[in-house]
């Protein structure tokens, strides 16, 4: 039985959340974009069936992201992107998360982000 390490990548997710300390980010929400790849470890190469619940469902993961990036203001990107991490890493059979978390329309020449790693990589 062959096995290998398995990561589960979220890529150019993007969403309106409500985030930041300006006046006009605390009145209405704004573009964010959430890359996350999560290390589920040594895995077989082939599932012992081909049965969504013997795996990590990404629905599942793109839902909790969707869902702890808008349930509340958060004034400080640090803040949300450590909750959401912290969230992720609590999933079943997750070893280390890596998450990116970039406000898109903060400046005019650039997008600003924050990465967290944590857990085994």
């Amino acid at each position: 039985m062959s096995k290998g390490t398995q990561i589960l990548e979220l890529t150019g997710l993007r969403f309106d959340a409500n985030l930041g300390i300006l006046d006009h980010e605390k009145r209405a929400p704004q573009p964010i974009q959430v890359d996350a790849e999560l290390n589920l470890g040594t895995q077989r190469l082939e599932p012992r069936d081909d049965d969504i619940l013997h795996v990590l469902d990404y629905r599942k993961v793109r839902k909790i992201i969707i869902e702890e990036c808008t349930s509340e203001h958060v004034n400080l990107l640090e803040s949300l992107i450590g909750k959401l991490a912290q969230r992720l890493m609590q999933l079943p059979g997750v070893v280390g998360v890596r998450v990116r978390i970039a406000k898109l329309e903060i400046f005019d020449d650039c997008e600003v982000a924050i990465r967290v790693e944590t857990g085994l990589w």
